[in-house]
């Protein structure tokens, strides 16, 4: 059976950087960080203070307020980038849909823990003033399909309709995996990607129990800095990135705008721990999707990387791209955006394929800020702390999870 080709014809997103695509980019080119102290709960008493929050977000918007105080904010993130790329695509919804059309569409937006905080809030309901206080709403408010069933349901899609959960891995599996669902016939559309919205009590104070966070309380614009000799741990990031993915003769009988073409899909296991890092793992995924994608070592120009900014997990990173790269790893820009926007969890896979598909559209590597003293072990151009013009016709993107999970898709140039 012949693969179809995939196409990106539209983008959504909202991050700590921007609520759109043209203010995310903006602030990504321009290396502004959206990372600053948390304000959406008392974080005084916590190990860590800071965090990469969705700032000026109006969720009436992009839906009537009745209907969006039956959601959870992950819910909330993840409609409204979805939304931004169906409008930026320009698909036709609702009664514009042709029937036919309709079953041709999908959606496959994950999350990596999805209702967190409405778990907490309707738990403390719950203690304080009994069962009957639980709102009927309570669970598809929560779960994590919901993203997309809401999208389906709102724009009248009628494709594949489902999640994936694969911890920090979730939003690039959703894209790989819809992908495919085009590239082997069964669906023509796809909308893809990952959110997430964990900046709660137990969100923060869990990951800072497990001493995965940085404690730059100081400091926090500066917390975040992959590869740098100073970094100790990552910082929680919230909100949700989107893609429309689209084969290639459907894409072109509508004359859609093209940002990249999706060309390769790759994952594996670590097999290793339940939390560390394994280099071999990763360094599969890596040559799994350059297999897929049909091309070689030598023609990546850019990597977005997973970098999270941990002392352990940036090195193993770096020592995978040199092993699954080889001798080209140390000619590749490689470079983390989670410097600016912190670590989104199961929404990372989403803005960072986001801002993958714009450094090719665009032909400009975004930075990794706050790389300040760069660790000797990990010896890449990391396009430390200036974005940089170059000519790029593949980008690797890789993310990594809890659990062993790891993926890596391969984009191409338009």
């Amino acid at each position: 059976m012949t693969r179809r080709r995939v196409l990106v014809t539209g983008l959504g997103l909202i991050s700590p950087v921007g609520n759109t695509v043209a203010e995310g980019w903006d602030n990504i080119l321009s290396g502004r960080t959206g990372i600053a102290n948390i304000t959406k709960f008392d974080a005084s008493s916590y190990a860590c203070k800071f965090a990469g929050e969705v700032k000026g977000f109006q969720v009436e918007d992009y839906l009537p307020a009745k209907e969006a105080r039956h959601m959870d904010s992950f819910i909330h993130y993840g409609l409204a980038a979805s939304i931004q790329a169906i409008r930026d695509a320009g698909l036709p919804t609702g009664d514009a849909l042709d029937p036919a059309e309709a079953e041709r569409i999908g959606c496959l937006v994950g999350s990596g823990i999805g209702g967190l905080p409405l778990i907490e809030a309707t738990h403390a309901e719950l203690e304080a003033r009994g069962p009957r206080r639980v709102t009927p709403f309570f669970v598809p408010a929560s779960i994590i399909n919901m993203i997309s069933g809401h999208i389906s349901i709102a724009h009248g899609f009628k494709g594949p309709n489902l999640a994936i959960v694969t911890a920090c891995t979730t939003g690039l599996h959703s894209i790989g995996e819809a992908g495919r669902l085009i590239e082997y016939g069964d669906a023509d559309v796809m909308i893809a990607g990952g959110s997430e919205a964990t900046i709660s009590p137990l969100g923060v104070g869990g990951f800072a129990a497990a001493r995965a966070l940085s404690t730059r309380n100081d400091d926090p614009a500066t917390a975040s800095r992959p590869w740098d000799k100073g970094r100790d741990g990552f910082v929680l990031g919230e909100g949700a990135g989107v893609l429309v993915l689209e084969e290639y003769e459907h894409a072109k009988r509508r004359g859609a705008k093209v940002y990249a073409e999706l060309l390769g899909f790759g994952m594996s296991a670590d097999a290793f721990h339940m939390t560390a890092p394994d280099v071999d793992g990763p360094k599969r995924s890596m040559t799994a999707a350059l297999r897929n994608a049909g091309i070689t070592a030598d023609q990546v120009d850019y990597l977005n990387a997973h970098g999270t900014s941990t002392p352990l997990g940036d090195l193993n990173e770096s020592n995978a791209i040199k092993l699954a790269l080889g001798d080209h790893a140390r000619r590749i820009v490689v470079s983390s955006t989670k410097s600016m926007t912190g670590h989104l969890l199961g929404g990372a896979g989403g803005i960072e394929s986001v801002f993958t598909a714009l450094a090719l559209h665009h032909q400009v590597a975004p930075p990794t800020i706050n790389i300040f003293e760069q660790d000797p072990e990990c010896d890449l151009d990391f396009c430390a702390n200036t974005a940089r013009q170059m000519k790029m016709e593949h980008a690797v993107k890789n993310n990594f999870g809890f659990g062993g999970t790891n993926g890596t898709l391969v984009f191409k140039r338009a």
